[in-house]
């Protein structure tokens, strides 16, 4: 996966001014391209697309700044229609427009080329199982909260809060099936989703297909598929978090594994009263790479 990621930065540098075919390039590399966006976003901080506008800003005001040909020109160069969309992605990048940096040679805001390197330290298992599942149903109470990348997600934290306790034993006696316990989902993540991007957030249970669902309730259907199980204890989420970014940095790069669509899930299965620390488990999809 590291090799297959530093292709793409690669590929990235030489069609700058062009729309990089990636579904065509995962092909190549024997991957998806579902899964070469995520681990890209994970390990990269940012997403794909996010990536490939401020690396062809940052060339662009290179040519921009030694003012050899004028801006309609360049705007094309790199794969814009007008000088005016070419200047609305300049000032997004730089925060000025591109007649302001000509004319006083800044400000501009570098976006160095990207280079993945697998360290390889691996003096602390992780705890994973491999688990396949019929398809199942995720009930709960679900709202639509921004990406966050980093840090707790302080919208989240407002919607379970704002659920009265007696909910949260209801939904406990709800779940009939695996992942067990109360669920922390998240769900409708576009691959290359820009921090800031709605998705689905649901806090519930998982429930067998059979089950009735109560008509009060959020539901998202799961289809039948395998996982894989990354069991954490420590002081939370820190724990948790650290156990996510292992997934991409050590994890799947050692391990036939890929990443399919579908909803992420953190099971919690004891916690201490002040939420200090806690023992979760993180179910990601997945399928034989």
């Amino acid at each position: 996966m590291i090799s297959a990621l530093n292709r793409l930065v690669s590929l990235v540098e030489e069609h700058l001014g062009e729309e990089l075919d990636v579904h065509a390039l995962a092909r190549e590399l024997g991957t998806t391209e579902y899964h070469l966006r995520r681990m890209f976003s994970s390990l990269a901080g940012m997403p794909l697309s996010e990536y490939v506008r401020r690396r062809r800003m940052t060339v662009a005001a290179a040519d921009v700044v030694r003012g050899a040909d004028d801006l309609l020109s360049i705007a094309v160069r790199y794969g814009y229609g007008s000088a005016e969309a070419f200047g609305r992605a300049f000032r997004a990048v730089h925060g000025a427009g591109p007649g302001d940096v000509r004319r006083d040679g800044g400000p501009l805001r570098t976006q160095p080329q990207l280079r993945f390197r697998l360290t390889v330290e691996g003096s602390i298992p992780m705890d994973t199982r491999i688990v396949e599942r019929p398809a199942f149903r995720l009930i709960g109470h679900a709202t639509r909260v921004p990406l966050i990348y980093q840090g707790v997600n302080p919208h989240i934290q407002r919607h379970i809060a704002a659920l009265p306790q007696e909910e949260h034993q209801r939904l406990k006696d709800l779940g009939d099936a695996e992942p067990g316990g109360l669920l922390q989902v998240t769900d409708d993540i576009d691959p290359d989703a820009p921090e800031g991007t709605e998705l689905t957030y649901l806090h519930g249970v998982a429930v067998s297909q059979e089950t009735p669902q109560p008509g009060d309730l959020d539901a998202i259907e799961v289809r039948a598929g395998m996982w894989a199980v990354f069991r954490t204890s420590g002081p939370y989420p820190q724990a948790l978090q650290t156990a996510w970014a292992a997934t991409a940095t050590e994890w799947f790069p050692s391990n036939p594994w890929r990443l399919r669509p579908g909803p992420s899930i953190v099971a919690v299965l004891e916690r201490a009263a002040d939420f200090s620390s806690a023992t979760c488990e993180l179910w990601m999809p997945v399928e034989p790479a």
